[in-house]
């Protein structure tokens, strides 16, 4: 079913046809575009809700005539340094796939110009039906996870520099945010490896290509992502306490030179302040008592730093 041409000018809708099989690309849905869906197509308006909501689990809605998926895939935003989930509607019958989502998928958006400008691309995505191009979009999203999983693995390691380093102050920092990215990177992950583990015999009628080897390699990634999430969250764990070890001992070394230091002039302000007292006191009236002063100072000290030094604390 193709969009009128005149529709698409008003809405944020694109549509690339190949025979009877139609791409519609919908970037970003608005109410508009879900009103259009729905007087269009028979699709159920509690999906169509669905493609505007911001928190929807992915999931898989089975109907007689279509499916409806609902895919969210991690991001990266340079501004907030954060990586947060953008989410992926896909509404798939024999004769048309429906993505909605809101531009922020490179790949995804990156595919559809490329079969909207080159012929040959056009016919090796949309030649084998609805549930072939599917796959594809979805190949090209889970593939575009690695580069992130590999940002995180190479935040990992600045940070395990600045750990050993003289750069110790911004460690906690780059540990709190790589934790987080892991955090939300695990969120996004978990549900969608059962959903597209359970994608492939659904959409088997909306193909000829036997696409069950395809989608073992798409769950086989998301389990080597899945696993690399794993193997990072341990390794943040233990940069985590290891820097607390350091800034523990680092901590316990400063209050040891402290210590030193009170005791070493303790004696030292006690005779000071015997001094200053207006009594009568040995060498008071020499012209050398500043002198035997120090001395007396010199030898106290002397003997605390000797005593500190048997006891091993020096």
């Amino acid at each position: 079913m193709a969009v009128p041409q005149v529709e698409k000018n008003k809405l944020n809708m694109e549509s690339i046809n190949l025979g009877d099989i139609t791409w519609v690309d919908i970037a970003p849905p608005t109410e508009k575009e879900t009103e259009y869906l729905a007087q269009n197509y028979p699709f159920h308006p509690l999906d169509l809700d669905d493609t505007l909501s911001k928190k929807q689990r992915p999931k898989i809605d089975e109907y007689k005539d279509y499916l409806f998926f609902v895919f969210h895939f991690p991001i990266y935003r340079k501004e907030e340094r954060v990586l947060t989930s953008s989410q992926l509607s896909v509404f798939i019958s024999p004769k048309y796939l429906i993505t909605l989502h809101k531009r922020d998928l490179n790949p995804l958006v990156k595919l559809f110009k490329e079969c909207q400008i080159d012929e040959e691309s056009r016919r090796e995505y949309l030649s084998q039906g609805p549930g072939y191009l599917l796959y594809r979009i979805l190949d090209r999203l889970v593939d575009y996870c690695m580069p992130m999983l590999n940002k995180v693995g190479d935040g990992i390691e600045d940070v395990e520099k600045n750990i050993f380093s003289s750069r110790q102050r911004g460690a906690i920092r780059g540990i709190s945010r790589l934790r987080r990215d892991v955090i939300a990177f695990r969120r996004i992950i978990w549900p969608m490896r059962a959903v597209i583990g359970s994608l492939e015999p659904k959409i088997r009628r909306f193909t000829e290509v036997e696409l069950s080897v395809y989608f073992g390699d798409a769950v086989d990634h998301l389990d080597k992502i899945w696993d690399g999430l794993d193997e990072y969250k341990e390794i943040i764990e233990g940069l985590s306490d290891t820097y607390d070890s350091l800034a523990t001992n680092r901590t316990n070394e400063v209050v040891r030179i402290l210590t030193i230091f009170a005791t070493v002039m303790l004696p030292v302000t006690v005779v000071a302040s015997i001094y200053g007292m207006n009594i009568e006191l040995p060498f008071m009236h020499s012209d050398y008592a500043l002198l035997y002063v120090f001395l007396i100072m010199l030898v106290i000290i002397s003997g605390i730093l000797y005593f500190l030094r048997r006891i091993r604390v020096i």
